[in-house]
């Protein structure tokens, strides 16, 4: 199994200049929990910004969320896989690295992302078919 099998190609992005209270925005509008920080130019890399990224900074800075900006926060560059990878590898790199998703690129464009939930999920349905097929045997 690749990671385009199981990658996300809905990617919700936000711009490094963009403020905490308006990544936050637009993560409750479309119920994700990280945005992916775009790039200013070819020459940049893409970041990733989280709920608990944003959190932490919030405690710990005392911050104004209006003050604070995404590049403030960010992590960049995010972690980075083509989507030919195979799904096992990420999953090594995510653990090694202490990080739950990662960003798909293909010819240096944002394709898609894979969180570690998109890895247990297969991982589980996978088991599932398979213990359901020897139970019919």
């Amino acid at each position: 199994m690749v990671v385009k099998d199981i990658m996300q190609t809905e990617v919700v992005t936000i711009s490094p200049l963009a403020t905490l209270r308006e990544a936050m925005a637009q993560m409750r509008r479309h119920k994700v929990k990280s945005l992916v920080v775009e790039r200013r130019d070819e020459h940049d890399a893409y970041g990733m910004i989280t709920y608990s990224a944003i959190l932490r900074t919030i405690v710990s800075e005392e911050g104004d969320i209006d003050l604070i900006n995404v590049y403030d926060v960010c992590t960049k560059p995010a972690l980075i896989v083509p989507q030919v990878m195979d799904v096992k590898y990420v999953a090594r790199m995510m653990i090694s690295q202490f990080t739950r998703r990662v960003v798909v690129l293909e010819s240096g464009e944002l394709v898609g992302l894979v969180t570690m939930n998109d890895i247990v999920g297969e991982l589980l349905a996978m088991a599932e078919e398979s213990h359901i097929e020897g139970v019919g045997e």
